[in-house]
């Protein structure tokens, strides 16, 4: 049981509420303070829900800069992060150092929720991989939507590793979700046999579309754009998230909004890459739920959510019209969690996870912001959250990872790859 009090402003995703508390009771919100519960300090804070990364790649966290992956083509860029990982092995023990650094980066910058798309695999059934990122999601405090995703997989091994991992995870506290790549890398096959895993076990399914490459080989291969190709093989439905969704015409849009998919917007990663920039403002107008991810190391090189946020406001009026931190908050928060199919999350009203986050807006670059809810974004996005509390537990206190040393989560991801690099 917490009380969380103090606030200059609680903004519930629906409501501001000057000076207003927030109440966890069983890790839920509540509408009343619980008889004899903890209090939080929130003096000087914004409170806000827990932001949600809908669309990360946790293990690319343990391959960020790396020589010729910065500002390239995804056709260059692809092949050179799969020689990275090959070098250094993709196994358990990395799958949960570079899983800890991630979910540790991310409680620390206000995310409480993580959707990971995980698709490079090593031999077996997956569930080992699966169960250490969970571990990492354990031990951090975070909580974890567990993508299995697929790259140029054998589709059969694809749909038995998801088949195994859905299993391992039915009951517990993470969600599981089955996601292809996208039509650049995955035959119809794999999309189908993922699908019917996805509709067994009720999972949500996520692919990623109309980036660069994405488009370029759909054409090339199929002579088709990808959403052509994605409603064909049935995977453009109201239980599908797309990522990206860069390079779409008008067309494609209404088609999109027609079907009921969830989008996911990544401008932290699409924009320095050079690979476009999603018209997120017209899917929102269109009444598609928009929510953001920062995707993965490997092209984003942070998992900073919000200053992401800052820049998917900054950049709408290119592709559309000019967007208010509101709105963009309201895609890092409610809008990740629709397209999750996790209504409880991103909210803080009665009966909503417990998840909070409490931003200091008493420093110096909050001095002079009239609206400290936009000032979030607009005058300091990299900055670091005071408190953060997942399900009612506090996970980040006074701005220091409360569940794990933050220096030992560095120092195995660090002792890791350089044994692994001296023994290539």
């Amino acid at each position: 049981m917490l009380t969380v009090r103090g606030a200059e402003l609680v903004w519930t995703g629906s409501a501001e509420l000057p000076g207003g508390e927030v109440h966890v009771v069983d890790g839920r919100v509540a509408a009343a303070a619980p008889a004899g519960g903890a209090v939080l300090d929130a003096s000087g804070c914004v409170v806000t829900p827990g932001l949600v990364n809908a669309h990360h790649h946790l293990l690319q966290s343990a391959f960020r800069t790396l020589p010729g992956t910065r500002g390239v083509p995804m056709r260059e860029w692809l092949p050179t992060m799969a020689a990275a990982y090959a070098a250094v092995g993709i196994d358990p023990e990395l799958a949960h150092a570079a899983a800890a650094v991630g979910l540790a980066e991310a409680l620390l910058c206000g995310v409480t929720t993580v959707a990971d798309h995980q698709l490079t695999w090593p031999a077996g059934d997956g569930v080992a991989i699966a169960r250490a990122v969970a571990q990492a999601a354990a031990e951090t405090g975070a909580r974890l939507v567990f993508v299995r995703g697929s790259a140029r997989e054998d589709p059969q091994q694809a749909a038995a590793s998801a088949e195994a991992i859905a299993a391992a995870f039915s009951g517990t506290r993470v969600q599981v979700a089955v996601g292809p790549a996208g039509v650049h890398s995955d035959t119809p096959e794999t999309f189908a046999l993922l699908g019917e895993v996805a509709a067994r076990h009720g999972l949500r399914r996520r692919t990623q579309a109309n980036e660069q490459v994405d488009v370029e080989i759909a054409v090339e291969r199929y002579g088709r754009r990808p959403l052509d190709l994605l409603d064909e093989w049935g995977w453009l439905a109201p239980d599908v998230t797309l990522a990206h969704l860069c390079g779409i015409t008008a067309a494609e849009l209404a088609r999109v909004a027609a079907a009921g998919v969830s989008a996911t917007h990544a401008p932290g990663c699409d924009l320095p890459m050079g690979w476009g920039i999603a018209p997120v403002a017209a899917l929102a107008d269109a009444g598609v739920a928009v929510g953001l991810g920062t995707s993965g190391g490997g092209s984003n090189d942070a998992g900073h959510l919000l200053a992401d946020a800052r820049l998917a406001m900054q950049v709408a009026p290119l592709v559309g019209r000019p967007v208010a931190a509101r709105e963009v908050l309201g895609w890092a928060t409610a809008g990740s969690a629709a397209g999750l199919g996790r209504p409880e999350l991103g909210r803080l009203e009665p009966g909503c996870a417990g998840d909070l986050v409490c931003w200091d807006v008493t420093g110096v670059a909050d001095a002079g912001v009239a609206d400290p809810l936009a000032g979030l974004l607009w005058a300091s996005p990299g900055r670091r959250p005071r408190h953060v509390v997942v399900g009612g537990r506090v996970v980040v206190r006074d701005g220091e990872l409360a569940t794990r040393p933050e220096g030992a989560v560095v120092a195995t991801l660090r002792t890791l790859l350089r044994r692994r690099t001296r023994r290539a």
